[in-house]
């Protein structure tokens, strides 16, 4: 164990010297084992504003295009330039409202990072990223540009941009569930309503609901995971919100985060308690939320590791994990329809072991346009990283483009859904037929939803029989 503890702190002690991108070659990347994905650059800590990482988040500038880093850390909140990601640059920290704490989260709305932390009196710190292109002289000491104070500590902020709401959870209003704020006035944030029923919400995903269920298409649905409980709400009308569905899963440790698949017909969700509780190893859990009153496990995916798993977000076809001790962990969810996973790559922050304790990375940011993943190690700092041999779809018109995937595996399919194609205001088999004029195929909208070896209208007849409309 010394040996292996000192072989560690070699490597990050001869990484914080140096930004040298580390390939991972024959197993390795600077020291760190690895699959598939290429170190760009470690950031210490110390190098990134003190205190411990936390959560991460990003943001891509309107304006110049650049790429920044939102690292959450336990004295505030670090801003890193990464548009060369072998070479970052540390802007500056916005300190914590009130005192320093663990727990710190960070999500954006439109050009504005909204903040929370467990710290006692927090609220949510507002700030306005723009201030970040003007940066010449580093580091700086940044202020809030404004600040909402109708709850106190939180444990996570979740944000749905398409509705402008952000969403305390944890916090110490609403019996830590939903507090909804409308910031669609980014410097005047105001509540819109709370949700107390299912009680303390503890991470969760608000999307615009695009799935199969076609009773809550288009309306505000919150994925939350409360400790003990998956529980669907609809929050459309945050002054009258209706719980939809509340299940349990075998196994229970402590219900933590998850992530629903594009189409919003999966849900991939983890368990931070159950590696501990049960002795088992790393597992993430499968559901079908095809109907969002009752949702289905239908599956786990048992890892190799006996790590913890943390945050877990999912882009195009790959979902990517935080395991803790166990780094980065890339899935492919190609196949996720029939409960089945598969580890595609992985680097690990923590060469050392995949022990289940709480140390290691907290989480990760994979949306950036540029292929770099962001992620945060408590303990150390920031690692930049690239998947190098992905499969899946690299084609940027296609349904279910990645743009992690390097490597075309022949899964591309359709250009994206006619919509309003004719203009006439009513989405409706019209705009099919304006799109097919155009294109000659249903090209992957609806599929040979028959079975007769073709895609054609009598599939937009049968995808019409089914969900009542064209690709909602």
């Amino acid at each position: 164990m010394l040996r292996s503890s000192l072989a560690f702190l070699l490597v990050t002690l001869s990484l914080s010297a140096s930004s040298q991108a580390q390939p991972c070659i024959g197993g390795m990347a600077g020291g760190y084992p690895c699959e598939g994905v290429d170190l760009l650059t470690f950031m210490a800590n110390g190098d990134i504003g003190g205190g411990n990482s936390n959560d991460i988040w990003g943001w891509t500038s309107p304006t110049t295009g650049n790429e920044y880093v939102l690292l959450g850390k336990s004295v505030g909140t670090s801003f890193i330039d990464i548009s060369d990601p072998e070479l970052p640059r540390y802007l500056g920290i916005l300190p914590t409202h009130t005192t320093n704490s663990t727990w710190r989260d960070i999500k954006t709305y439109g050009d504005y990072a909204f903040i929370g932390s467990e710290a006692g009196d927090h609220g949510m710190q507002i700030f306005d990223l723009n201030i970040l292109d003007t940066v010449t002289v580093m580091p700086q000491t940044f202020v809030n540009t404004a600040h909402y104070s109708g709850f106190g500590d939180s444990h996570n902020i979740v944000i749905n941009e398409d509705f402008a709401r952000a969403y305390g959870v944890g916090t110490n209003t609403a019996s830590g569930g939903l507090h909804i704020v409308d910031i669609s006035d980014p410097l005047n944030p105001t509540i819109a309503g709370t949700f107390a029923e299912d009680g303390y919400t503890h991470d969760a995903q608000v999307v615009t609901y695009a799935g199969p269920d076609t009773e809550h298409v288009g309306k505000e649905i919150a994925f939350c995971f409360n400790a003990d409980y998956l529980t669907i709400v609809d929050v459309n009308d945050p002054t009258d919100i209706v719980m939809l569905s509340t299940e349990t899963y075998p196994n229970k440790g402590y219900t933590h985060q998850g992530w629903c698949t594009p189409d919003h017909q999966f849900l991939l969700m983890n368990d931070e308690g159950d590696e501990n509780s049960f002795g088992i190893n790393t597992r993430t859990l499968i559901w079908s939320v095809i109907d969002l009153d009752t949702p289905v496990l239908i599956g786990e995916y048992s890892h190799t590791t006996l790590a913890i798993d943390h945050n877990c977000y999912i882009e195009g076809q790959f979902a990517f994990q935080s395991n803790y001790r166990a780094g980065l962990r890339i899935l492919g969810i190609q196949d996720v329809s029939n409960a089945n996973l598969s580890t595609e790559a992985y680097f690990d922050v923590v060469p050392a072991d995949d022990n289940a304790n709480f140390s290691g990375s907290w989480s990760n940011y994979p949306y950036f346009g540029s292929g770099v993943i962001a992620v945060s190690s408590i303990g150390d700092g920031l690692f930049l990283v690239k998947a190098t041999d992905l499969e899946g779809c690299t084609n940027p018109e296609a349904t279910n483009y990645s743009l992690h995937a390097t490597i075309d595996d022949g899964s591309c399919y359709g250009m994206p859904c006619p919509g309003d194609y004719n203009f006439d205001g009513i989405i409706d088999t019209q705009d099919v037929l304006f799109f097919l004029t155009d294109f000659g195929c249903l090209a992957g909208c609806v599929a040979d939803l028959n079975d007769d070896d073709q895609t054609d209208v009598n599939d937009l007849l049968e995808f019409l029989s089914v969900f009542g409309s064209i690709c909602p």
